[in-house]
């Protein structure tokens, strides 16, 4: 067995590496940039080395720090863990030169599946189903464009080289191709250091399956069974499960048998993943992925594997623990990424220190997490915070399973995505399988979380509120001293105390009212008086009887804001003060600025320059992701604040844009 591991990774999948070579005895080193300096996966490792700034191109991409690091730390072998370089055969190759074990396939596999066009084209000559499209050399825009043209709308232009759904532009209408293929262009470039494009048939509809083999050095290679990753948000997965769903064992069993052809005709060894879109009866290859997938987790819960112990055997030189008759499947087991990004503000990513991050402990439950509380989230990489994954007998079981989980995973300081998972989960149409790849582009707004806070929450909140502010009978009754009261007490008359808040662009404000020092009646946004009993704010819990319903939440105070977990929503609200609203910062007319961080990556507008609304006037990467910034109306640009390659902080003004007057 290796006796020394560098993980070359960083975050839930660092940890998750971590966790299997400390049961094995393994030694292990981690690496980090100086964004990640306190990070959990650096805690974890029995030793951490700096590998450079923040930047990834200047870290965790960059494969000379990496040897570096293995050199200083005395490492035998690396694990690339998914992402960064994972599927790059430089680092295969600079392992072997350096005497060093590799823990995944041989450069030469890698390389095979390097480029989709490659791969495509040796596919279809083994007999592998492949899409229409282009995946030719000519790859000059016009070219490309009239490639486009000849292949026919709907499409779907790709990176060559990566993988993760990254650069990925989907076209229908001819107007969209030109600025699709520039995009599409610039993030291979920027993600991959490959600007290369093929383009495909795009299917509306597809589900996406995918096969899990693996492969020893000594010839043998087995199939794991597959996972349905269908419920994806611009490409990128987000609930994962195996098996996949009605499926018919026809199509199983073909989908299974073609992985295993991909997987012998490059030579493969180690975990890779062969992923595919099936349309109807049909079924296409869509690439193979030379890595650890980030659900490979779904497969363990359902063959009582650990495919990173796995990955340490064959790289050590062992054969296959198991034979194909050997491989059980038991049970189902589903998968949900919890992502620091907001629902309700398009998914815009979250950065910022994690005040609470709390996860849930059930059975039959696991969680794979790179962070926790206090850690920092970075705005420089991916925004995958940790995954959630459920097993039960029953597909039924494991999903409602799952929803349990997410809702007692509270997260507060970063706006995170598990409530929103969970009403998908719930879904009439991802419970009776009726749901593919467009599911979230088609029906998203079924998933938003309600339009005003409930008056209970909001009872709740004040509740809690005034009970850490100092109000001891909130507390416990008969708790504290009467001169710790906060009730705003007047003799022989009930006292009140009024509570401002805002949710989501909504005011709300609620009156707590007290008889003998004690919560007796509530009333929200000028309603009907609510009577209230049994008022308890015991730790993080917050509890009391609104008329004949006893309601109960938890809560995190947090200076002004107030964070609240119900049984169906999480809420954080705003406490608002009247002696300071009117000094509230708010945008100056004209400008625009950037409601997260990220980096400049095109200012397609000068200075003096005349736009339409609408108008692209500026793109932001954050957490490997575009954002456009458009022109709210038609105006004429004036100062632009930052130039492409400039880092841009939260809410910074960007540039400024003249309204042009109203015509007569």
């Amino acid at each position: 067995m290796i006796e020394s591991l560098l993980v070359a990774n960083r975050g839930e999948i660092a940890c998750r590496i971590f966790r299997t070579a400390r049961r094995l005895g393994v030694r292990t080193i981690g690496v980090f940039s100086d964004a990640d300096a306190g990070a959990r996966h650096v805690r974890e490792a029995d030793e951490a080395v700096r590998i450079g700034p923040a930047a990834a191109r200047d870290s965790y991409l960059d494969i000379g720090r990496l040897m570096d690091a293995a050199r200083a730390s005395g490492a035998e072998a690396i694990h690339p863990g998914y992402g960064f370089l994972a599927e790059n055969p430089q680092l295969a190759q600079a392992c072997v030169d350096a005497g060093r074990i590799f823990i995944g396939p041989p450069a030469a596999a890698i390389d095979a599946m390097a480029s989709k066009i490659v791969a495509k084209t040796r596919m279809r000559a083994a007999g592998v189903p492949v899409l229409p499209g282009y995946a030719g050399a000519g790859q000059d825009l016009e070219h490309l464009t009239r490639e486009a043209q000849r292949a026919g709308l709907p499409l779907i232009i790709k990176p060559a080289a990566g993988g993760g759904g990254k650069g990925m532009q989907i076209v229908r209408e001819l107007a969209e191709l030109a600025p699709a293929l520039a995009a599409a262009r610039r993030l291979a470039a920027s993600a991959f250091g490959d600007g290369t494009l093929l383009l495909e048939r795009y299917l509306p509809a597809p589900r996406h399956i995918e096969v899990q083999v693996f492969a020893d050095g000594h010839g043998n290679l087995v199939h794991l069974g597959e996972r349905d990753c269908s419920i994806q948000r611009r490409h990128q997965k987000l609930i994962e499960e195996a098996p996949a769903p009605a499926l018919p064992e026809e199509l199983r069993a073909r989908l299974r048998a073609a992985a295993l052809v991909v997987a012998r005709e490059i030579g493969y060894v180690s975990a890779g993943t062969v992923e595919f879109l099936v349309d109807g009866g049909e079924f296409y290859f869509m690439e193979m992925n030379t890595r650890l997938q980030v659900e490979h987790t779904v497969t363990e819960a359902v063959t009582g594997l650990d495919l990173v112990e796995w990955q340490l055997r064959v790289a050590a030189g062992e054969t296959l623990p198991l034979s194909q008759r050997e491989v059980c499947f038991d049970g189902h087991a589903i998968e949900a990424r919890i992502c620091a990004e907001d629902p309700e503000r398009g998914f815009l990513p979250s950065a910022g220190r994690l005040q609470l991050l709390e996860w849930p402990q059930l059975q039959s439950v696991r969680v794979d997490a790179g962070f926790a509380s206090g850690d920092t989230v970075p705005d420089c990489y991916d925004s995958l915070l940790g995954k959630i994954i459920a097993w039960a007998p029953t597909r039924e079981q494991a999903a409602a399973r799952l929803a349990a989980a997410l809702t007692q995973t509270l997260c507060a300081g970063v706006h995170t995505n598990e409530r929103w998972l969970r009403r998908i989960l719930r879904s009439a149409r991802f419970l009776e399988v009726r749901h593919d790849v467009a599911l979230l582009d088609q029906a998203a707004t079924q998933f938003a979380g309600p339009p005003t806070a409930a008056p209970e929450a909001l009872i709740l909140a004040a509740l809690a509120l005034h009970a850490g502010a100092g109000g001891a009978a909130a507390r416990e009754p008969g708790a504290g001293s009467p001169w710790d009261l906060t009730d705003g007490f007047t003799p022989n008359l009930a006292a009140r105390v009024a509570y401002g808040f805002s949710w989501r662009g909504h005011a709300h404000a609620v009156e707590l009212e007290f008889v003998h020092g004690r919560p007796a009646a509530v009333t929200v946004d000028g309603g009907a008086r609510l009577a209230l009993a049994d008022v308890l704010c015991s730790g993080a819990v917050v509890a009391a009887r609104i008329e004949a319903r006893r309601r109960q939440a938890r809560c995190h105070l947090d200076g002004a804001r107030v964070y609240l977990w119900t049984a169906d929503e999480q809420y954080e609200l705003l406490l608002e003060d009247p002696r300071t609203r009117e000094f509230a910062v708010s945008a100056a007319s004209g400008t625009l600025t950037t409601p997260l961080p990220g980096v400049v990556v095109s200012v397609p507008v000068a200075v003096g320059q005349r736009v339409a609304a609408g108008e692209v006037l500026m793109v932001i990467e954050a957490m490997k992701m575009e954002h456009t910034i458009t022109a709210p109306y038609a105006g004429t640009v004036g100062m632009i604040h930052f130039a492409r390659g400039d880092r841009v902080p939260e809410a910074s003004e960007l540039l400024e844009l003249t309204r042009e007057p109203a015509g007569p």
